[in-house]
């Protein structure tokens, strides 16, 4: 398979009564937490990409609610792929963001976490590494909190 110039991150959560929890995940070996992230593939589009990387990663469903959110980021393709994969003209790629609405709290982690944990958002938003993921739970948690009512999934 061929890689496509776009990542994907994605938060599985858990909404109950008036408790939202979200899942993060420690990256084996470097040890920082983060969500759910992985690249496309060939002609995926981002929410396939994005469905594709929780199956893998988390062992999550494609027919789970996915919600596709606004934080968009961009990441230098020396820091994603280790060199100038798509040409030497083409130095960052977009990662998109979604949220995954489950319904209980078991994952099934492959070999890239050694763990993870279902916390809410403060505890999430102290223990990520990277300010994109800040970024995209905080609109995640916001989303859920004030459109509790709306129905903004893909699928």
């Amino acid at each position: 398979m061929g890689r496509s110039p776009f990542q994907v991150l994605i938060f599985p959560y858990l909404h109950k009564s008036d408790e939202i929890l979200f899942a993060i995940f420690q990256r084996g070996k470097e040890g920082y937490w983060q969500g759910i992230a992985g690249g496309g593939e060939d002609t995926e589009t981002p929410l396939q990409a994005a469905q594709r990387e929780s199956w893998e990663e988390a062992g999550i469903s494609s027919e789970c609610k996915f919600v596709s959110l606004d934080s968009l980021t961009t990441m230098p393709v020396e820091h994603v792929v280790g060199g100038f994969l798509w040409g030497e003209d083409k130095y960052v790629i977009p990662e998109y963001s979604f949220g995954v609405e489950l319904q209980e709290r078991h994952l099934q982690l492959s070999h890239e976490h050694s763990q993870y944990n279902w916390v809410n958002y403060d505890a999430a938003s102290k223990m990520l590494k990277w300010d994109s993921n800040k970024n995209a739970i905080w609109e995640l948690n916001k989303r859920i909190t004030k459109d509790s009512d709306k129905n903004w999934a893909l699928n």
